[in-house]
């Protein structure tokens, strides 16, 4: 992850545009309270406990425009009123979501890993407007990195005063610890998460209830991302009016954006909302490699569709790039060169998410595998007529609506885009023999090819 490296743009970061990352260090060290604290840290939580009424941080969240920055890109300000008024329900619960687990997405780990009082300092003013009593950094395994160092951070806020009881006098109470899952890309959907947080399997939950009325434990529960939570302290300390400037966009703030695959430099930056992806591509990570040339990208993780060329001067923003046939998600976009096969970049793609189904719901358990089975054949050149046709269909009914989860939508989106845009590519992967048998005779349909196969 580059975000200090050689760019062709010079980046210079300040607090004004880069609310995330203008207090990171040079030489990528954690930046721990003492430093954190003369940067105005916890200058937003100071302000949020100090006079304001938790109902007064969620109008204010909610009027600032935040957006999850997990990839479903909901209003946070109306995902926090939705929890209940009831005073009586004294028992809730602030859960952050750092099980980031999709492939090419790697923005949280920086932040968590540089960052840790900036998501501490997030999470006591959220669960102060959510009057919540303890949260829970749901954190992905293998960063262990970025556990050790929360756990620091956690404990010098302690120490600070900013965890425990009676947080600056105010009365208020809020014990945070971090919880490591064992690894499942399931575990992204929150009601999966929650799951795991139980020591249930991580199954996804029927909704509704919706984890805003029964959660964790069956109390009310707020799930958020790491990014979304880091935006929180400097809406507090900075305002409204500010938080709006940055963008030049309708999507508010900035984010965590960057380009991976065969490019020059790969890595992320702070940039605001309305950023073309032409920009990223090519002023910051620096374009691709000598000698490729630029065949697709991803706008946010891998279960996002597949766009061309034609599509890199969209601003990167929720509404362009859904209106253009795919999602932002995460904004961290992968790009693809002309060496590389769409058959086969697809079939990895699909035994990643066939592998981390739950295996819940019978049309992901048993539709993914199948769609694997089918690119694998097209692959090696072994495919038969109707195959495209076939996986054209399985995108339709793993579509979405179709399944207990979005996990199977999100991982047929890829799929879906590859046969829309490269068509050609799957066309060559039907064996000549077969093409040829089935205009001798007339057509062979393809349920009938399905069932002799499997």
């Amino acid at each position: 992850m580059n975000i200090y490296g050689y760019t062709p743009k010079e980046i210079i970061r300040t607090p004004e545009m880069h609310p995330l990352t203008w207090r990171m260090r040079e030489d990528q060290q954690p930046v721990w309270i003492d430093e954190y604290r003369s940067k105005n840290g916890y200058a937003g939580a100071e302000k949020a406990l100090g006079g304001m009424s938790p109902d007064e941080i969620v109008a204010l969240v909610k009027d600032s425009g935040l957006k999850g920055r997990g990839g479903a890109g909901f209003s946070t300000g109306l995902k926090w009123s939705l929890m209940p008024k009831d005073e009586s329900m004294n028992i809730r619960y602030l859960l952050c979501n750092a099980d980031e687990m999709e492939p090419g997405t790697y923005k949280d780990r920086l932040l968590m890993e540089q960052m840790p009082h900036q998501l501490v300092e997030g999470m006591l003013i959220s669960a102060f407007a959510l009057k919540a009593y303890r949260g829970y950094i749901f954190l992905r395994g293998e960063y262990i990195e970025a556990a050790v160092n929360l756990r620091r951070a956690i404990e010098e806020a302690r120490a600070a005063g900013f965890i425990g009881k009676n947080i600056l006098g105010t009365g208020f109470d809020f014990e945070l610890m971090v919880h490591t899952g064992a690894g499942r890309y399931i575990c992204g959907e929150e009601t999966a998460l929650i799951n795991s947080l139980e020591g249930r399997r991580a199954n996804p939950r029927s909704k509704p209830p919706f984890p805003a009325s029964v959660g964790a434990w069956g109390k009310p529960t707020c799930v958020n991302n790491v990014e979304t939570l880091s935006n929180v302290p400097a809406i507090l300390a900075n305002g409204v009016d500010w938080y709006k400037g940055i963008s030049t966009s309708e999507d508010t703030g900035t984010k965590m954006m960057g380009f991976s695959g065969r490019v020059k430099n790969p890595g992320v930056w702070e940039l605001p909302f309305g950023t073309t992806a032409r920009e990223i591509l090519e002023d910051y990570a620096g374009g691709m490699r000598d000698g490729l040339k630029f065949k697709a990208w991803q706008p946010g993780g891998a279960g996002t569709d597949f766009l061309t060329d034609q599509h890199l001067d969209l601003p990167m923003e929720f509404a362009s790039i859904g209106k253009a046939g795919s999602r932002l998600g995460t904004a961290l976009a992968m790009a693809v060169d002309h060496e590389i096969g769409m058959v086969s970049l697809v079939r990895n793609l699909e035994e990643f998410f066939s592998r981390e189904s739950c295996g819940w719901c019978t049309p992901c358990r048993d539709g993914l595998p199948w769609s694997v089975k089918i690119l694998r054949a097209l692959e090696r050149g072994e495919g038969q007529p109707g195959d495209i046709e076939t996986l054209e269909q399985l995108c339709r009914q793993l579509g979405p609506g179709k399944t207990f989860c979005a996990h199977a939508p999100g991982a047929v989106e890829p799929l879906q885009s590859a046969i829309k845009y490269f068509r050609d590519e799957f066309e060559a992967g039907i064996a000549k023999q077969h093409y040829n048998n089935a205009r001798a005779i007339g057509g062979i349909q393809p349920n009938n090819l399905l069932k002799e196969r499997w």
